[in-house]
């Protein structure tokens, strides 16, 4: 059995994350001690480190979630997990589409200025003013 701070360091988190992952029922509260100690037991890392691993994929922490619950789920299917995935990998592409687009308007908006003058009529100003929210 390992103590919140023990849990914590082979899981590379702060303790607070442990803390947090059980407030929101990603982690069971594990039994106390008689003087009040959390006693987790060692499987406790492995569901920790997937759940960093799932946000750092993307992955929301209710993904993740329900991800553990189709890993825990023995009736579960293959094609749930892919079509999850799936639908993140395309999130993902999204996302890195928007922000090439931001990307590119920011670099002919910058064109327009060589950096030297007051503020007051900066042509960068003026284009972020006047465009608005081009999406």
């Amino acid at each position: 059995m390992l103590t919140i701070g023990q849990l914590a360091k082979q899981a590379e988190v702060g303790v607070e994350t442990i803390r947090f992952y059980e407030r929101e029922g990603l982690l069971a509260e594990p039994d106390r001690t008689a003087s009040g100690y959390r006693q987790y037991p060692p499987e406790a890392v492995e569901r920790v480190k997937f759940l960093r691993r799932a946000q750092w994929l993307g992955f929301t922490l209710r993904d993740a979630k329900g991800l553990l619950e189709l890993r825990d789920d023995p009736d579960a299917d293959r094609a749930d997990i892919h079509a999850r995935a799936t639908e993140k990998l395309a999130d993902i592409d999204a996302r890195i589409a928007d922000l090439q687009a931001m990307r590119a308007e920011l670099a002919r908006v910058l064109t327009s200025c060589d950096g030297t003058g007051p503020a007051a009529g900066c042509p960068i100003l003026a284009a972020i003013g006047t465009r608005g929210e081009s999406t």
